[in-house]
């Protein structure tokens, strides 16, 4: 059995703490090793926290989207936002390369690239940011979702 879900939150700070409770009571539900299931929602912790802080848009009720689901044993998780994208340099440079030593920020896709098995950075054909990270998944004895 596999599912998927889309949630669509406004950019602000209440709805990182939400939409990883939303992904952690899901996983939890369905079965998924504790620890790996808080390495996902660290990273999408981090994914939603970069949007809310950098994906500035003009309209007060901006949103932004996650879409994330359990698909066999991998966790797929998008966020995508409707801000300015990533700068055609983000894109270019490899993520280990993006924060500079004892640099105050730049860590969180660091964080979400430690926590996943692959992650994907585009823009949106449209307009905004989207960020795509997976990982494998490994099950509790009593996972409700066959393995």
């Amino acid at each position: 059995m596999d599912m998927r879900w889309t949630v669509h939150l406004p950019r602000e700070t209440a709805s990182v703490p939400m939409v990883r409770r939303l992904l952690m009571g899901a996983m939890e539900t369905a079965g998924v090793d504790p620890g790996v299931a808080a390495e996902i929602g660290l990273a999408l912790s981090e994914a939603c926290a970069n949007v809310v802080e950098h994906a500035k848009s003009t309209n007060p009720d901006a949103e932004f989207e996650v879409r994330a689901g359990i698909v066999g044993n991998r966790c797929r998780v998008e966020v995508s936002d409707a801000g300015p994208g990533f700068s055609p340099e983000r894109l270019g440079t490899p993520l280990h390369h993006v924060a500079a030593p004892g640099a105050e920020s730049g860590r969180g896709l660091l964080l979400i690239e430690a926590m996943s098995d692959r992650v994907q950075l585009r823009n949106h054909p449209r307009k905004g940011a989207v960020i795509r990270f997976e990982k494998s998944l490994r099950w509790r004895k009593d996972a409700l979702l066959p393995v």
